[in-house]
């Protein structure tokens, strides 16, 4: 008995589905539901925002154009830094900051956000507003450990700068006594002898020798850093970016 003939576009359906892998998506996979949190990788807490969807979507954009870049990624902290092209203008970078972010959102994203530009490097920024929710320290550095992991499974030769976190002075947005301290200790702990990975002290680099904001670094937020405050990361970035070999 002959088999019955599928429908044009029923035989097309399935010839799609099949062939899915070849077609690339039309945007970055959606955050799961704050609320289900085994849906998340990672541990600590959840952020999602609205905004947090529309940067994503904008970097979707420019996936193509962002191919083989040294990519900066973190929160709010990153996404500020406006003048990468011109402090860098030897390299091609992209900007993956978005303001709020916590390392487990940075976690989640960071496969399509960063990985998928096969980067030259990275440079990440992760843990402020960990602070701000109260969490353990150690669930951020926990976080920043799965990131690195991703980056040696996809690219074991990568080079990775982590910059610890700046000093802070919020009143708005308070954080536990001792957490950025601690926060800071771990982060270069985690950094200490691990190949093609160097720790950046963005903290002293920004503080008084009281460990306070430096004025005319920070706004008047306490938290956000001023065009001199990038100046001087920039500053400290180049000599990493030697040490690693990426010119």
């Amino acid at each position: 008995m002959k088999s019955p003939k599928l429908p044009h576009t029923l035989f097309l359906a399935v010839l799609l589905s099949l062939a899915s892998p070849l077609f690339a998506a039309d945007g970055p996979t959606p955050y799961p539901d704050p609320k289900n949190e085994a849906a998340w990788p990672g541990v600590g807490p959840i952020r999602c925002h609205p905004w947090m969807v529309d940067n994503r979507a904008w970097f979707w954009t420019q996936r193509e154009k962002d191919q083989g870049a040294v990519v900066f990624v973190g929160d709010s902290l990153m996404g500020g830094w406006k003048t990468l092209q011109k402090d860098f203008p030897a390299l091609k970078v992209a900007n993956r900051g978005i303001g709020g972010d916590v390392s487990r959102g940075m976690l989640f994203r960071f496969q399509e956000d960063v990985l998928d530009l096969h980067p030259r490097a990275i440079v990440l920024v992760a843990g402020s507003n960990d602070l701000s929710t109260h969490t353990n320290p150690a669930n951020a550095v926990a976080n920043i450990s799965a990131i690195v992991d991703m980056v040696r499974k996809a690219a074991p030769t990568v080079p990775i700068i982590l910059c610890t976190i700046p000093p802070r002075n919020a009143p708005k947005a308070p954080i536990k006594p001792g957490a950025l301290k601690d926060l800071n200790a771990r982060l270069t702990a985690f950094g200490a002898g691990k190949e093609h990975l160097v720790v950046v002290d963005l903290f002293t680099a920004l503080a008084t020798p009281e460990g306070d904001i430096t004025p005319g670094f920070f706004a008047a937020d306490g938290v956000h850093l001023m065009p001199p405050a990038y100046e001087k990361w920039a500053a400290l970035l180049r000599p990493a970016f030697a040490s690693l070999g990426v010119k």
